[in-house]
C-alpha cells in the first residue's frame, strides 16, 4: 500500500525521468536527483528554461547547486496553516521532505481526537515538519536532533506557524544518548516519531547503520511510552528496507502494549499521473480516547 500526500499548493512535482525530478517550490523551480526514478523522459529536464536551480552530483561524492538567476537564501511554503523556512542546501535539500505530510495529517487526527494532552517525543526530527504538525494540532512535543542548525531552523517554522513557545521543548543532543537519560529520569510519553538516517556517526565516532541499530532503538523508546501510548511513527529512506519490517519491528517492541501497527510506503503525485516513491513508514497506534494500558 501507497499513501500520497495530497492537498500541496506551494509545492508539485512538475516531471520526472532520467533521475531527476522537475520541482516546483513556492515560486521556484528546481532539479533534483533521485534514485527511485529509473525511467527516461520524453524531453531534457536540465534544458527546461523555467530551472531555478539544479544539483549536480559529484564523481568524489556529495555534489553542489548550480544556480540560474536569482535564488533567495531562503524561501518559505505552506499548507494547511503550517508555514516552512527553506533554504538550499548540502546534499541536495531543502529543509523539508513533502511526503511526510502523509504523516503530518494521520498524527494531527489521532491528536485531535485523542480527548486529552498528548505528550509527543520526535527523535531525529531535523526542521520540525513532524514537531509543528503535532503542536498546532495541540500536542506538547519534545524536540530532538544533534544538528543544532536544524533545530534553528525548526524555531524558526514554529514561530512562522504561529505555534505557542511553550508547546515544544528543544533538544540539540544525540538521539541514543537523549532516550538513555530519559529512560533514567522516567519521562514518559504519549507517542514516539523518529525519522532515523541510513547511516551516520555519532560524536564520538559511533557508527550508525539503520539495518543494525533500529532494533535496539525502537526497543528502548518504548521504555518512554507512558501506560496508554496513542502512537508510535517510524520513517524510513533507506532503499531495499521494506514496510513489513518496520512492521514487524513495530509489532515485536510494542507487544507489551495493547495495539495496531502497520505499514505502508509514502508517495507524491506527479503532473504527469504517477506517483513517485519516497520511502516508507511504519505506524503503530493504541485505543482512543480511552486508550489501552500495557498488557
Amino acid at each position: 500500500m501507497i499513501k500520497v500526500a495530497q492537498d500541496w499548493k506551494d509545492y508539485k512535482i512538475i516531471a520526472t525521468g532520467d533521475g531527476q525530478k522537475l520541482e516546483r517550490w513556492g515560486k521556484l523551480v528546481l532539479l533534483r536527483p533521485d534514485p527511485q526514478i529509473i525511467w527516461k523522459s520524453d524531453k531534457a529536464l536540465d534544458k527546461d528554461k523555467s530551472v531555478n536551480a539544479k544539483y549536480i552530483r559529484s564523481n568524489q561524492g556529495g555534489g553542489r547547486w548550480e544556480y540560474k538567476g536569482n535564488v533567495p537564501d531562503n524561501f518559505t511554503i505552506e499548507r494547511k496553516g503550517l508555514v516552512f523556512s527553506l533554504k538550499l542546501m548540502g546534499f541536495k535539500h531543502t529543509g523539508l521532505f513533502p511526503e511526510q505530510a502523509v504523516n503530518w495529517d494521520i498524527m494531527q487526527e489521532l491528536i485531535a481526537n485523542a480527548g486529552r494532552e498528548i505528550k509527543v517525543l520526535n527523535l531525529f526530527a531535523y526542521t520540525g515538519g513532524a514537531t509543528v504538525a503535532c503542536a498546532k494540532a495541540g500536542a506538547k512535543v519534545t524536540h530532538v536532533d544533534a544538528a543544532k542548525a536544524m533545530v534553528d531552523r525548526a524555531k524558526t517554522n514554529a514561530s512562522l506557524s504561529d505555534i505557542p513557545s511553550d508547546r515544544i521543548r528543544y533538544i540539540v543532543d544525540d538521539c541514543q544518548k537523549f532516550i538513555a537519560r530519559e529512560i533514567r529520569r522516567g519521562n514518559r510519553y504519549d507517542a514516539v516519531i523518529m525519522d532515523p538516517p541510513s547511516y551516520g556517526r555519532g560524536s564520538n565516532g559511533e557508527v550508525w547503520k539503520l539495518e543494525e541499530c533500529i532494533f535496539d532503538l525502537v526497543k528502548e523508546c518504548s521504555k518512554v511510552l507512558s501506560d496508554d501510548p496513542l502512537f508510535f511513527l517510524i520513517n524510513s529512506y533507506t532503499t531495499g528496507l521494506q514496510p513489513q519490517v518496520i512492521d514487524n519491528i513495530l509489532k515485536l517492541c510494542l507487544k507489551e502494549f495493547k495495539g495496531n501497527s502497520h505499514a505502508y510506503e509514502v508517495g507524491l503525485p506527479t503532473e504527469e499521473g504517477l506517483i513517485l516513491p519516497c520511502g516508507c513508514s511504519g505506524l503503530w497506534t493504541g485505543g482512543q480516547p480511552s486508550g489501552n494500558k500495557r498488557i
